[in-house]
């Protein structure tokens, strides 16, 4: 298993943070292009609260996949849990943490994943699937506080 944790500082309230980041339209359109995520099953727009599920369908190393998460855990405005429950890894549980920080709030996400295929997927995870996942959660925060930022300026 893996541990991937990325900060960012939003000039923004958490509310507002909090908000975009567990709405499922903002993730489609915030991640990789080149992924063509969408989501086909359980909440496909808008925000998703605690219980509730979401089926992602995307490309990542050129083969479709299909991943459905649960939110496992909620406390607005400073937390949510997502956890898999079908798709390609063995394991993977994304936490979601929100801090105010005066009138920005730092974003924490700190995503554990295990590859299956045992000690294949435990070479997979070190050498390509951690920096891979980094890289993934750093663009889509960016594009994130970009657009949080630019709802608190208007």
């Amino acid at each position: 298993m893996i541990k991937v944790v990325t900060e960012i500082e939003i000039a923004a309230p958490i509310d507002v943070c909090f908000r975009l980041a567990r709405d499922i339209t903002v993730h489609t359109e915030t991640v990789w292009k080149h992924t063509k995520e969408r989501a086909i099953a359980g909440v496909t727009s808008g925000p998703i609260g605690f219980g509730e599920t979401v089926t992602f369908e995307a490309t990542h190393f050129l083969i479709r996949q299909k991943l459905t998460s649960r939110i496992v855990a909620y406390e607005e405005p400073t937390l949510f849990i997502d956890e898999m429950q079908q798709g390609a890894f063995k394991q993977l549980k994304h936490i979601h943490a929100f801090r105010a920080a005066g009138e920005k709030t730092v974003m924490t996400d700190i995503l554990h994943l295990s590859a299956p295929l045992g000690p294949f997927g435990w070479i997979a995870e070190r050498l390509v699937l951690q920096h891979y996942m980094k890289r993934f959660l750093i663009d889509r925060n960016e594009r994130l506080k970009q657009l949080a930022e630019q709802m608190s300026v208007n």
